[in-house]
């Protein structure tokens, strides 16, 4: 189901999002930041960075549950963006805060290539049964 090549499609694969690690214990990615990805004044978009933070953690979620036939889907997710970035390669950092039957709780943090945190996300995903 989470082979490189089904991962590298859709929004993920226009957001040049590629995987460095992923399990239900943690999923590591990066993403480039180029003027596709900026907002109207020239930085990186909120959007993109919210965008990043849910694939990896939907990913990360769906890891956790697949051996049941379930998947994950974000329900809510929150940002503070921390600070802007015009260029470079963004590297993202998920993890579990709280893995229940129904509902997961992740939390997403994006560094620079300075390793500086430019944003930080919370994300609450559905956990569902998957349609055969």
């Amino acid at each position: 189901m989470f082979s490189p090549e089904k991962l590298a499609t859709g929004l993920t694969k226009l957001l040049g999002i590629q995987f460095v690690e992923a399990s239900g214990q943690q999923v590591i990615a990066t993403m480039p930041v180029t003027s596709d990805h900026h907002q109207p004044m020239g930085y990186l978009h909120g959007g993109a960075s919210v965008a990043l933070a849910e694939t990896v953690i939907s990913v990360g979620g769906t890891l956790r549950v697949m051996h049941e036939g379930k998947a994950c889907m974000g329900m809510e997710i929150n940002a503070n963006h921390l600070r802007p970035v015009k260029s470079g390669i963004l590297k993202v950092i998920a993890t579990p805060v709280y893995a229940g039957k129904s509902t997961q709780v992740w939390e997403a943090k994006l560094y620079d290539d300075a390793e500086k945190l430019i944003c930080i996300c919370r994300c609450t995903l559905a956990v569902v049964q998957i349609e055969r």
